[in-house]
């Protein structure tokens, strides 16, 4: 069995380490070995694709389907290339499709197709399945985050704030969520609670957006309240003139 082969072990220890090239070696000598394992040419695909070889990489995968066609990390994989690097939308919603089909139970499978329906234009189908990756599991934050940019995008936005808000209880570290409810609260003109998400994203990444976005409200506040002050001022001149008048001045 392949999992007791020390060359095997030793491929996968270079992968978790980071090491892709030597990875790809060990991987490429046992292949000698057994031409005809699936997962092999998996773990080739997923060596190469560290080492920025997208095209080898697809080889590999498609070879690994070749040998097995219902091998679902393998088309997991296929579908995560056609939707990010690609940017074939409606082939990685086929894919991914399929995966469903294969792992009818596997929450992220339907978050994976919901995120390639969104991008494929589908947004009603896509809450579909954002819905029932949550049926499946509901502490399933990275899916709540994905289904609040989808409400966003739909302009529904209790809604939004609602998942990124559950998202962030379950996992305070999720960016996403995080920067998904600075864009709600900005929305809804609570700039000092949008700055107060923005400030935990800056603490954590040195992203130039999130320091310009808090700038910006930053901006806006000063702004307001620079109205607030003229506003003032200004009723104050009428109080004052409408007294004068008031006593023949």
């Amino acid at each position: 069995m392949l999992p007791k082969e020390r060359q095997w072990e030793q491929g996968k220890k270079y992968l978790a380490e980071g090491k892709a090239k030597e990875a790809k070696g060990a991987f490429e000598d046992f292949l000698k070995r057994f031409p005809k394992e699936p997962d092999l040419y998996l773990l080739l695909g997923v060596s190469s694709l560290r080492l920025r070889d997208v095209q080898a990489a697809e080889v590999y995968i498609r070879q690994a389907l070749a040998l097995d066609p219902n091998h679902v990390e393998a088309r997991t994989l296929l579908g995560w290339i056609d939707l990010e690097v690609r940017r074939d939308y409606a082939s990685a919603v086929e894919e991914y499709g399929r995966v469903v089909q294969l792992r009818p139970d596997f929450p992220e499978a339907y978050n994976n197709l919901a995120v390639a329906l969104k991008k494929n234009g589908d947004l009603e189908m896509a809450v579909a399945n954002f819905n029932r990756a949550l049926e499946l599991r509901g502490d399933y934050s990275e899916a709540l985050s994905n289904r609040g940019w989808l409400y966003i995008e739909q302009k529904k936005w209790r809604e939004a704030r609602g998942d990124f808000e559950q998202a962030l209880k379950i996992n305070p570290h999720d960016a996403g969520a995080l920067y998904g409810l600075s864009q709600v609260l900005k929305e809804a003109r609570d700039y000092a609670g949008a700055q107060k998400a923005l400030r935990s994203l800056m603490a954590r990444s040195p992203n130039f957006v999130y320091w310009l976005e808090w700038g910006q409200l930053e901006l806006v506040r000063y702004y307001w309240v620079l109205l607030l002050i003229a506003g003032a001022f200004f009723l104050q001149s009428q109080y004052k003139k409408v007294r004068r008048r008031s006593h023949g001045g």
